[in-house]
């Protein structure tokens, strides 16, 4: 495989120096740092292809540290690990800008599926085949990340803004909760968490609440589908 850049921030050493072994044993070239200062000096001087992301770390904590690396770069996948399981805990870490949420303890086979998932993705969206989507009067930037309704300025977290991007890339189609999964949080659909469903009232709450016309649908026993009339 070709060498990808890993940026691992990870403060228990003994997992740190575990997951670069066994990253750096399959052909992964792995930088670690055991705070969160070090680890934003680690990206800002590095080109990483992919980041794994401990929540509680010294110096600044994993939270922070990921909303930094967003404000710079949109586009690098971030893995987060944590011992936090709740929901809320996660949409706090979603909305922080992590592609991905890993509960520990947990397998590295699983770290190694979803990073490679991650890491196709981006490859895909090496060259975006259109910078506009479009549904009635509301419109998507993807290069500027505006989105807008009837002229309105709508601002949207990260993980709102990957949501309703996939919602209009599937206009007019019926897409269900494990598609979302697969194609938002990249995880398998997990029955018991209702987060989609919090995440699309959210993005309705934005997109739809404040306008006369309902672009966003429940399909009953099937998903969601975003109309465009």
């Amino acid at each position: 495989m070709d060498e990808k850049r890993i940026l691992l921030v990870e403060d228990e050493q003994r997992i740190a120096d575990t997951l670069r072994y066994g990253l750096e044993e399959i052909g992964y070239e792995v930088s670690v740092a055991y705070d969160g200062n070090v680890g934003l000096d680690f990206f800002v001087a590095g080109d990483f292809e992919l980041i794994v992301l401990d929540i509680s770390l010294p110096g600044i904590n994993g939270l922070e540290l990921c909303r930094r690396i967003r404000s710079v770069n949109e586009d690098v996948p971030i893995i987060m690990l944590t011992a936090l399981s709740a929901l809320e805990d996660k949409i706090v870490g979603y909305d922080a800008g992590a592609d991905d949420y890993i509960i520990k303890p947990f397998e590295f086979k699983e770290l190694l599926m979803k990073m490679r998932v991650l890491l196709r993705r981006t490859e895909k969206k090496a060259v975006p085949a259109v910078s506009m989507l479009q549904a009635d009067d509301l419109r998507m930037n993807l290069d500027t990340k505006e989105v807008s309704r009837e002229d309105k300025s709508i601002s949207l977290t990260t993980k709102e803004f990957q949501l309703l991007e996939y919602l209009l890339k599937n206009k007019n189609r019926v897409v269900s909760r494990a598609d979302i999964a697969i194609n938002v949080w990249d995880i398998d659909f997990d029955t018991n968490t209702n987060i989609i469903d919090v995440y699309i009232n959210y993005v309705r709450n934005k997109v739809d609440k404040p306008f006369e016309k309902k672009l966003i649908h429940t399909q009953i026993g099937m998903g969601y589908i975003l109309k465009d009339p």
